[in-house]
Protein backbone atom coordinates (compact mmCIF):
# COMPACT_ATOMS: atom_id res chain seq x y z
CA UNK A 1 0.00 0.00 0.00
CA UNK A 2 2.76 2.13 0.64
CA UNK A 3 4.50 1.68 -2.57
CA UNK A 4 1.49 1.95 -4.03
CA UNK A 5 0.87 5.71 -2.68
CA UNK A 6 4.47 6.54 -3.42
CA UNK A 7 3.45 5.24 -6.74
CA UNK A 8 0.64 7.68 -7.07
CA UNK A 9 2.25 10.42 -5.47
CA UNK A 10 4.44 10.58 -8.49
CA UNK A 11 2.25 10.16 -10.87
CA UNK A 12 0.44 12.90 -9.61
CA UNK A 13 3.47 14.90 -9.54
CA UNK A 14 4.02 13.88 -12.98
CA UNK A 15 0.98 15.28 -14.07
CA UNK A 16 1.20 18.76 -12.40
CA UNK A 17 4.36 19.42 -14.40
CA UNK A 18 2.63 18.23 -17.68
CA UNK A 19 0.17 20.55 -17.04
CA UNK A 20 0.39 24.64 -18.33
CA UNK A 21 -0.02 26.92 -15.54
CA UNK A 22 -3.06 28.36 -14.81
CA UNK A 23 -3.26 32.24 -15.98
CA UNK A 24 -3.90 33.31 -12.32
CA UNK A 25 -0.54 30.73 -11.56
CA UNK A 26 1.62 32.56 -14.43
CA UNK A 27 4.60 34.94 -13.47
CA UNK A 28 3.59 38.67 -13.48
CA UNK A 29 5.28 41.89 -12.38
CA UNK A 30 4.45 41.52 -9.32
CA UNK A 31 5.49 38.36 -8.60
CA UNK A 32 7.82 38.09 -5.69
CA UNK A 33 11.34 36.75 -6.41
CA UNK A 34 12.97 37.62 -2.97
CA UNK A 35 12.54 39.41 0.21
CA UNK A 36 15.34 40.98 2.37
CA UNK A 37 14.22 41.29 5.68
CA UNK A 38 10.62 41.87 4.42
CA UNK A 39 11.28 44.06 1.58
CA UNK A 40 9.98 42.67 -1.61
CA UNK A 41 11.84 42.17 -4.97
CA UNK A 42 9.34 41.52 -7.36
CA UNK A 43 9.94 40.08 -11.17
CA UNK A 44 8.69 43.51 -12.51
CA UNK A 45 12.05 44.90 -10.42
CA UNK A 46 14.44 42.38 -12.73
CA UNK A 47 13.04 43.22 -15.84
CA UNK A 48 13.30 46.70 -15.55
CA UNK A 49 16.88 46.11 -13.97
CA UNK A 50 17.88 43.81 -17.27
CA UNK A 51 16.24 46.94 -19.63
CA UNK A 52 18.91 49.40 -18.02
CA UNK A 53 21.92 46.94 -18.85
CA UNK A 54 24.38 47.72 -21.43
CA UNK A 55 23.73 45.56 -24.94
CA UNK A 56 27.17 43.55 -24.34
CA UNK A 57 25.22 42.11 -20.80
CA UNK A 58 21.63 41.42 -22.33
CA UNK A 59 22.95 39.05 -24.71
CA UNK A 60 24.18 36.49 -21.49
CA UNK A 61 22.28 33.22 -20.75
CA UNK A 62 19.24 33.96 -19.52
CA UNK A 63 19.66 31.89 -16.34
CA UNK A 64 22.82 33.63 -15.81
CA UNK A 65 21.94 37.18 -15.96
CA UNK A 66 18.42 36.22 -14.02
CA UNK A 67 21.19 35.08 -11.07
CA UNK A 68 23.05 37.82 -11.58
CA UNK A 69 20.14 40.16 -11.61
CA UNK A 70 19.21 38.65 -8.51
CA UNK A 71 21.85 39.15 -6.45
CA UNK A 72 22.33 42.58 -7.16
CA UNK A 73 19.07 43.76 -6.27
CA UNK A 74 19.36 41.86 -3.37
CA UNK A 75 22.43 43.51 -2.38
CA UNK A 76 21.76 46.65 -3.36
CA UNK A 77 18.14 46.10 -0.76
CA UNK A 78 20.98 45.19 2.11
CA UNK A 79 22.92 48.63 1.55
CA UNK A 80 19.71 50.29 1.09
CA UNK A 81 18.41 48.87 4.10
CA UNK A 82 22.03 49.94 6.11
CA UNK A 83 21.35 53.68 5.96
CA UNK A 84 17.67 54.01 6.58
CA UNK A 85 17.13 57.14 8.40
CA UNK A 86 20.96 58.31 7.31
CA UNK A 87 20.67 59.97 4.57
CA UNK A 88 21.62 63.13 4.33
CA UNK A 89 19.85 66.39 3.10
CA UNK A 90 22.19 65.88 -0.05
CA UNK A 91 21.78 62.31 -0.84
CA UNK A 92 17.94 63.23 -0.23
CA UNK A 93 17.76 66.21 -2.69
CA UNK A 94 19.56 64.19 -5.33
CA UNK A 95 17.19 61.64 -5.32
CA UNK A 96 14.22 64.16 -5.88
CA UNK A 97 16.05 65.67 -8.80
CA UNK A 98 16.59 61.80 -10.58
CA UNK A 99 13.41 61.04 -9.79
CA UNK A 100 12.17 64.58 -11.50
CA UNK A 101 14.71 64.15 -14.21
CA UNK A 102 13.09 60.83 -14.82
CA UNK A 103 9.58 61.80 -14.79
CA UNK A 104 10.36 64.98 -16.72
CA UNK A 105 11.67 61.89 -19.74
CA UNK A 106 8.68 59.78 -18.90
CA UNK A 107 6.41 62.84 -19.81
CA UNK A 108 8.08 63.50 -22.93
CA UNK A 109 7.62 60.40 -24.52
CA UNK A 110 4.77 60.24 -25.97
CA UNK A 111 5.59 63.60 -27.19
CA UNK A 112 8.57 62.88 -29.23
CA UNK A 113 6.87 59.81 -30.38
CA UNK A 114 3.69 61.42 -32.10
CA UNK A 115 5.88 64.29 -33.61
CA UNK A 116 8.11 62.08 -35.54
CA UNK A 117 5.86 60.38 -38.27
CA UNK A 118 6.66 59.89 -42.16
CA UNK A 119 4.51 62.85 -42.75
CA UNK A 120 6.34 64.90 -40.63
CA UNK A 121 9.77 63.80 -42.16
CA UNK A 122 8.55 64.51 -45.41
CA UNK A 123 7.21 68.08 -44.81
CA UNK A 124 10.05 68.78 -43.11
CA UNK A 125 12.49 67.16 -45.92
CA UNK A 126 10.54 69.67 -48.47
CA UNK A 127 10.85 72.33 -46.15
CA UNK A 128 14.57 72.16 -45.83
CA UNK A 129 15.58 70.58 -49.57
CA UNK A 130 12.86 70.64 -51.97
CA UNK A 131 13.63 74.28 -53.29
CA UNK A 132 16.92 74.58 -52.00
CA UNK A 133 19.67 75.55 -54.29
CA UNK A 134 22.60 73.21 -54.99
CA UNK A 135 25.21 73.11 -52.39
CA UNK A 136 29.15 73.39 -53.46
CA UNK A 137 31.71 70.84 -52.36
CA UNK A 138 35.24 71.67 -52.24
CA UNK A 139 38.03 69.49 -52.78
CA UNK A 140 41.40 71.11 -50.78
CA UNK A 141 44.92 70.77 -49.15
CA UNK A 142 46.60 72.94 -46.79
CA UNK A 143 49.72 73.53 -44.95
CA UNK A 144 48.56 74.36 -41.20
CA UNK A 145 51.90 76.23 -39.26
CA UNK A 146 52.44 77.94 -36.06
CA UNK A 147 53.34 81.34 -37.48
CA UNK A 148 52.37 84.02 -39.81
CA UNK A 149 56.19 84.20 -40.53
CA UNK A 150 56.67 80.11 -41.42
CA UNK A 151 53.21 80.78 -43.80
CA UNK A 152 55.49 83.20 -45.94
CA UNK A 153 58.43 81.69 -45.99
CA UNK A 154 56.65 78.42 -47.48
CA UNK A 155 53.94 80.93 -49.64
CA UNK A 156 56.97 82.31 -51.03
CA UNK A 157 58.87 79.18 -52.24
CA UNK A 158 55.26 77.96 -53.44
CA UNK A 159 54.91 81.11 -55.34
CA UNK A 160 58.94 80.18 -56.79
CA UNK A 161 57.23 76.66 -58.22
CA UNK A 162 57.67 74.29 -55.36
CA UNK A 163 55.18 71.03 -54.77
CA UNK A 164 52.74 72.13 -52.79
CA UNK A 165 52.12 68.64 -51.43
CA UNK A 166 55.92 68.06 -50.62
CA UNK A 167 55.86 71.13 -48.45
CA UNK A 168 52.76 70.13 -46.81
CA UNK A 169 54.53 66.74 -45.86
CA UNK A 170 57.48 68.16 -44.80
CA UNK A 171 56.26 71.27 -42.73
CA UNK A 172 52.61 70.94 -41.90
CA UNK A 173 51.72 70.58 -38.41
CA UNK A 174 48.64 68.66 -39.29
CA UNK A 175 50.19 65.52 -39.34
CA UNK A 176 46.89 63.83 -40.26
CA UNK A 177 46.38 65.76 -43.54
CA UNK A 178 50.02 66.29 -43.95
CA UNK A 179 51.32 62.86 -44.61
CA UNK A 180 48.71 62.85 -47.24
CA UNK A 181 50.37 65.98 -48.74
CA UNK A 182 47.78 68.43 -47.05
CA UNK A 183 44.58 66.81 -48.85
CA UNK A 184 41.43 67.59 -47.08
CA UNK A 185 38.76 65.28 -49.10
CA UNK A 186 35.77 66.65 -50.55
CA UNK A 187 33.92 68.75 -48.09
CA UNK A 188 30.64 71.05 -47.96
CA UNK A 189 30.02 74.97 -46.50
CA UNK A 190 29.43 74.39 -42.51
CA UNK A 191 32.65 72.14 -42.06
CA UNK A 192 35.27 74.01 -41.60
CA UNK A 193 36.03 77.16 -39.16
CA UNK A 194 34.59 80.43 -40.26
CA UNK A 195 38.23 81.90 -41.62
CA UNK A 196 38.84 78.87 -43.37
CA UNK A 197 35.70 78.26 -44.87
CA UNK A 198 35.65 81.99 -45.93
CA UNK A 199 38.87 81.44 -47.60
CA UNK A 200 38.03 78.25 -49.44
CA UNK A 201 34.99 80.06 -50.83
CA UNK A 202 36.78 82.91 -52.12
CA UNK A 203 39.78 81.40 -53.72
CA UNK A 204 40.13 79.95 -56.96
CA UNK A 205 40.87 76.29 -57.79
CA UNK A 206 44.30 76.02 -58.57
CA UNK A 207 45.65 79.30 -56.57
CA UNK A 208 47.37 79.14 -53.18
CA UNK A 209 45.58 81.05 -50.72
CA UNK A 210 47.30 83.01 -47.41
CA UNK A 211 47.90 82.67 -44.89
CA UNK A 212 44.81 82.58 -43.58
CA UNK A 213 44.47 82.60 -39.02
CA UNK A 214 42.49 80.54 -37.10
CA UNK A 215 42.72 79.22 -33.90
CA UNK A 216 44.22 76.09 -34.95
CA UNK A 217 47.43 78.36 -36.44
CA UNK A 218 48.16 79.45 -39.65
CA UNK A 219 47.23 78.16 -43.16
CA UNK A 220 48.09 78.09 -46.05
CA UNK A 221 45.29 76.64 -49.12
CA UNK A 222 44.64 74.89 -52.35
CA UNK A 223 41.63 74.59 -53.74
CA UNK A 224 42.07 71.66 -55.98
CA UNK A 225 38.31 71.53 -57.27
CA UNK A 226 34.55 72.08 -56.90
CA UNK A 227 31.74 70.97 -57.91
CA UNK A 228 27.78 70.74 -56.87
CA UNK A 229 26.25 68.71 -54.59
CA UNK A 230 23.87 65.76 -54.52
CA UNK A 231 20.85 66.99 -52.97
CA UNK A 232 20.63 64.41 -49.98
CA UNK A 233 17.04 62.08 -50.45
CA UNK A 234 15.25 61.55 -47.52
CA UNK A 235 16.45 58.31 -45.66
CA UNK A 236 20.40 60.08 -46.03
CA UNK A 237 19.28 63.44 -43.53
CA UNK A 238 16.06 61.07 -41.44
CA UNK A 239 18.22 60.80 -38.07
CA UNK A 240 18.72 64.64 -38.79
CA UNK A 241 15.82 65.86 -39.57
CA UNK A 242 14.24 63.85 -36.71
CA UNK A 243 16.03 65.13 -34.55
CA UNK A 244 15.18 68.38 -35.67
CA UNK A 245 11.48 67.51 -35.35
CA UNK A 246 11.78 66.16 -31.97
CA UNK A 247 13.42 69.19 -30.96
CA UNK A 248 10.70 71.74 -31.69
CA UNK A 249 7.62 69.04 -30.13
CA UNK A 250 9.67 69.41 -27.24
CA UNK A 251 10.24 73.17 -27.40
CA UNK A 252 6.37 73.48 -28.01
CA UNK A 253 5.22 71.35 -25.39
CA UNK A 254 7.61 72.36 -22.71
CA UNK A 255 6.39 76.12 -23.52
CA UNK A 256 2.46 75.11 -23.56
CA UNK A 257 2.82 73.64 -19.81
CA UNK A 258 4.98 76.18 -18.81
CA UNK A 259 2.80 79.02 -19.92
CA UNK A 260 -0.71 77.22 -18.17
CA UNK A 261 1.16 76.91 -14.87
CA UNK A 262 1.13 79.24 -11.96
CA UNK A 263 5.22 79.84 -11.35
CA UNK A 264 6.35 81.91 -8.64
CA UNK A 265 10.36 82.57 -8.22
CA UNK A 266 10.64 83.93 -4.89
CA UNK A 267 14.61 83.05 -4.67
CA UNK A 268 15.71 85.64 -7.80
CA UNK A 269 16.71 87.99 -5.71
CA UNK A 270 19.35 85.22 -4.17
CA UNK A 271 22.88 85.73 -4.46
CA UNK A 272 23.65 83.24 -7.77
CA UNK A 273 27.24 82.78 -6.05
CA UNK A 274 25.54 80.74 -3.68
CA UNK A 275 24.99 78.13 -6.26
CA UNK A 276 28.28 76.65 -5.65
CA UNK A 277 28.53 77.06 -1.49
CA UNK A 278 27.71 73.21 -0.76
CA UNK A 279 28.03 74.06 2.97
CA UNK A 280 24.33 74.60 2.37
CA UNK A 281 23.44 71.31 2.09
CA UNK A 282 25.41 70.60 6.24
CA UNK A 283 22.86 72.78 7.82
Amino acid sequence: MANAMRFLGGAALALCLALPLRAEDAPTADTVVATVNGTAITLGNMIVAREALPEQYKSLPADVLFKGILDQLIQQTTLAQSVEGKLTKHDNLRLENDRRGYISGVALQSVVTGAVTDAALQAAYDAKFKDAAPATEYHAAHILVDSEEKAKELKSQLDGGADFAELAKANSTDTGSGANGGDLGWFGVGMMVKPFEDAIIAAKPGVVEGPIKTDFGWHLILVKETRLAAKPTLDDVRDELAGEIEQKAVEAHVAELTAAAKIEKPGEGIDPALLSDTTLLDK
